[in-house]
């Protein structure tokens, strides 16, 4: 058995380390220009073309994240790049659940107690007590309900506030109101407090976040945006603030990333900003999981995570 490793600017020797610790039958290499020589498997993270193009050979490749987006842009931008005979499966959670709720909890909380806005005023030097938003009618709604929506979702209603749960196909999850499908897309939005993504990023859910959604939202609602960039129509997002249809936004995805220096969010003090950090693929989580899967194909078994090319997840 044999496996291609590819993942820039990683600790690739520990990441080798780890997966022949899991798997000491196989033959592990990180990839390299040039490497054409014979793979089972692929283990990556946003490859080049150059990695996968003619891979005939390739069985798998998976994915070290929930993400497939960069991959599939490949194939959009080069046809022909993904191998015709091999699965492409995404990483499920690999440690990352636990991460995304605890990441859009915090913002939750922090805008239902405005902690945001008691930032400012201790930048003003002003001692002001503010009321806390009614919990009852704080409702937070999640565009996604995969591995880490649905966690996301069941930890938010958890601290009691009414939670919503939007997906493509209906999907039951404990405690949270769910809709599903183009249909109940507007009754999902009327009245959402707080809108979380955690969409794929396909072309059908390119620019969802955008000025006709802002709009259906409760007035003064809050954004966070934890899947891609992408999602975003940013100028609408500005509009929005400015119109105060939204109070603030934090955003962990951009278009650009690193986000450029002149970008207007920064200058934006609504907008919260992270670096792509809400939910960081943890390493041993994640070997664990494509070791195990790669036994399994091995022995000839259906394994999960098996993404539709077409739906784009």
């Amino acid at each position: 058995m044999k496996i291609l490793f590819y993942m820039p600017h990683a600790d690739a020797a520990g990441w080798l380390h780890d997966f022949a610790r899991a798997l000491p039958e196989a033959e592990l290499r990180e990839w390299q220009p040039g490497d054409t020589a014979p793979a089972d498997f692929a283990v990556v993270w946003r490859p080049p073309h150059e990695m996968l193009a003619g891979r005939d050979d390739l069985r798998a490749i998976f994915n070290l994240g929930a993400g497939v987006d960069a991959i599939l842009a490949l194939e959009h931008d080069h046809p022909g790049t993904l191998p015709r005979n091999a699965q492409l499966i995404r990483l499920e959670d690999g440690g990352m659940a636990s991460q995304m709720a605890e990441y859009v909890a915090h913002a939750v909380l922090r805008y239902l107690r405005r902690f945001d806005e008691y930032q400012t005023l201790q930048a003003e030097r002003r001692w002001q007590a503010l009321e806390p938003h009614p919990r009852d009618s704080f409702t937070v709604g999640v565009l996604g309900l995969g591995v880490l929506g649905a966690h996301v979702a069941q930890t938010v209603a958890s601290f009691g506030m009414p939670v919503r749960g939007y997906s493509r196909s209906a999907r039951q999850v404990d405690g949270i109101t769910t809709f599903a499908g183009e249909a109940q897309f507007d009754a999902f939005l009327d009245g959402v407090k707080v809108l979380v993504n955690l969409l794929p990023h396909t072309s059908d859910t390119r620019g969802v976040l955008n000025a006709q959604v802002f709009a259906k939202l409760a007035h003064g609602a809050y954004l966070i945006n934890v899947a891609r960039g992408g999602h975003l129509v940013e100028a609408d997002l500005l509009d929005a603030l400015a119109s105060g249809q939204l109070s603030a936004a934090t955003l962990d995805v951009f278009h650009e990333e690193p986000l450029p220096p002149d970008h207007p969010f920064w200058r934006e003090a609504r907008i919260t900003i992270t670096p792509h950090v809400s939910a960081l693929t943890l390493r041993s989580e994640s070997v664990e999981q494509v070791a195990r899967k790669i036994n399994a194909l091995m022995r000839g078994e259906a394994v999960s995570g098996v993404v539709n090319l077409e739906r784009g997840y």
